[in-house]
């Protein structure tokens, strides 16, 4: 089959660097990628990966942690544990 149509769109220039950095790392082109994602979506009829918006906990917690509130911080990965009570 003939590869003629095109996709265009536009995207942040730090973005399209980082992930053709790491499409490069896995030796693909980003035409081999786009690929695999189109393939993806019509094997799968949808996105291969779960997109949902975050629950009302999860929504609050990022608006207190975007806002510096309710944060803890650690010393350390056991200092971590001790404060999860793990």
């Amino acid at each position: 089959m003939s590869k003629t149509a095109m996709v265009r769109a536009r995207i942040e220039p730090e973005l399209k660097e980082h992930a053709e950095a790491i499409i490069e790392k896995l030796g693909l082109s980003v035409t081999q990628t786009i690929t695999l994602l189109y393939k993806q979506i019509e094997l799968q009829n949808g996105l291969p990966f779960d997109i949902s918006l975050p629950n009302e906990q999860t929504q609050k917690t990022f608006t207190a942690t975007d806002k510096g509130e309710e944060l803890t911080s650690c010393e350390s990965v056991d200092d971590m544990f001790d404060k999860l009570d793990i």
